[in-house]
């Protein structure tokens, strides 16, 4: 018995099925950037509810969230180096300590007589050489990055004590000083170099082979070094970066406290790693952007500004950052975006 088939068109060419942009892989860092704008929104929303004074006053918001970026600034500053570690699957604990080192020795009176550029060499100076001391004994020495930069951690933060005689130092350069005091179209200078460390971190990351080399290290070191890729050398320059955005963001804080101090960036390297967390850095690394470190740290301070403004205790804050903190980890855990995906038709 004969069977009638349905004749073919051979011209006809193969159906694809087509992915809309939403669906690819490639949109989970624009999907999660998105989430964290809905986040600062809610923020915004709970402002307007419980402080409409300020959140419902052109005038006012606008100097309140001045002051956020204020107020974020050196935190988000290490952030833009921590991601680039954490993104290679390492970790930096010292940058709090290093930030109090760098401040310390750049405001020295001996550093001061010498003017603003000698204190902006120095604080650079030292977090970069404290960042290859870091890298070298990752690198080289094979030290768990925990553990190499929990001594440099307790180490610098002993040579700042040390060295300060556990004193403040007041700094009277007037320039440095000048980095919080003055504006340019309204908006401080220290929220200009925090804006302007991010676009460079941006930039790094995504358009120079030096950011590619650190992504592929992340997610796989030894895939990376049969690549040709120079494993050790990478990983001591991206300590290196990290010691560098210390001094920075000790240059930043001195200006606003207008003083150097062993006790600046007390547990900035936790508010640092937890903001590169909130905006998707993997901690096994491989994965993270410097926009969505960015909007992290713009959330952390968004939340500390509100209890702030609403008169609430510090500790009830540092429950609910810790709380935002199991979320986020837990997201990337379980890949909430790929529920967000239309299944693939069969």
């Amino acid at each position: 018995m004969s069977t009638a088939t349905e004749p073919v068109d051979v011209h006809d060419p193969p159906r694809v099925t087509t992915q809309s942009w939403w669906q690819r892989e490639g949109a989970d860092n624009a999907k999660r950037n998105l989430a964290l704008l809905g986040v600062m929104v809610v923020l915004l929303i709970i402002g307007m509810v419980t402080a409409p004074d300020i959140f419902l006053d052109g005038k006012n918001l606008w100097n309140n969230e001045v002051t956020v970026l204020t107020q974020a600034s050196s935190i988000g500053v290490l952030t833009v180096g921590m991601t680039f570690v954490m993104i290679s699957g390492g970790i930096d604990l010292s940058v709090g300590a290093l930030l109090a080192l760098a401040s310390v020795w750049c405001t020295t009176v001996a550093t001061q007589s010498y003017g603003a550029g000698a204190m902006i060499f120095a604080a650079i100076a030292v977090g970069a050489v404290a960042g290859l001391i870091n890298g070298s004994l990752i690198a080289y020495g094979k030290l768990v990055p925990f553990i190499a930069t929990l001594a440099m951690m307790l180490s610098a933060r002993g040579l700042a004590q040390s060295i300060s005689g556990s004193h403040t130092q007041i700094n009277r350069d007037a320039f440095i000083n000048g980095f919080a005091l003055n504006k340019v179209a309204g908006i401080p200078i220290v929220v200009l170099i925090f804006l302007a460390v991010v676009a460079v971190g941006w930039v790094l990351l995504n358009r120079t082979t030096f950011g590619r080399r650190t992504i592929a290290i992340g997610g796989n070191a030894e895939a990376a070094r049969l690549a040709g890729i120079n494993v050790r050398l990478q990983t001591v320059a991206l300590y290196v970066l990290s010691g560098v955005c210390c001094g920075i963001a000790a240059l930043i804080v001195v200006s606003q406290a207008q003083s150097g101090s062993n006790t600046h960036g007390d547990l900035y390297e936790l508010n640092a790693i937890a903001a590169a967390i909130i905006g998707g850095t993997a901690l096994t690394g491989g994965r993270g952007t410097i926009i969505g470190s960015l909007l992290g740290v713009l959330i952390f301070t968004q939340i500390t500004n509100l209890f702030i403004i609403n008169n609430l205790q510090l500790d009830l804050q540092r429950i609910i950052n810790g709380g935002i903190i199991v979320v986020a980890v837990l997201i990337q855990q379980f890949r909430v975006t790929s529920f967000w995906r239309k299944p693939a038709s069969s």
